[in-house]
């Protein structure tokens, strides 16, 4: 009668890893014999033989570094405004007696990048009653919108922004 083997169940304290699997420490500085005595690997002298001795790797061997040679160039406003603008003649693909927004501007396609304002520009022709809210009006786009028998809304940009800037 064959005797069943049960499967080998490894023991925490017995684990040790595979043969050449592990290898031993390099002890430097530890005398001639070592090999690696006296200058522990590091050559003779200079800065790279010192302690804590290292060079910055974006160090370009005493010339001139590169962000020293090239000019600066240009200028970023922290407090620019992004105002994206819409022609009248764009709203004419809204129904009458639509109320048109921003977000209904977004829905439609018309405004498709983050803003900070919306203009509403003259350039074109309506000819439907429309309740138009942006952030600003020229005088032309104004007085088509009432002269087509709608309205124009200011909207105050300060409770505008925190929904325009969530937008990404």
């Amino acid at each position: 009668m064959a005797e069943t083997e049960e499967p080998q169940v490894p023991i925490l304290s017995r684990l040790k890893p595979p043969a050449g699997a592990v290898k031993r420490r390099r002890r430097i500085g530890r005398g001639p014999g070592s090999g690696l005595g006296k200058t522990s690997g590091k050559g003779q002298k200079g800065q790279k033989s010192r302690s804590g001795g290292s060079i910055h790797p974006w160090f370009e061997g005493g010339q001139t570094p590169l962000q020293r040679r090239l000019p600066k160039v240009g200028f970023h406003n922290p407090f620019s405004k992004t105002i994206v603008t819409v022609n009248v003649s764009a709203l004419a693909r809204f129904d009458a007696g639509a109320t048109v927004g921003p977000e209904e501007l977004r829905a439609a396609g018309l405004i498709r990048k983050r803003y900070d304002g919306v203009k509403i520009l003259g350039s074109g022709t309506l000819d439907k009653a429309l309740t138009v809210r942006a952030h600003a009006f020229s005088k032309g786009a104004k007085s088509l919108i009432e002269g087509a028998g709608g309205t124009a809304e200011v909207i105050d940009p300060k409770a505008a922004a925190p929904a325009a800037a969530s937008e990404s």
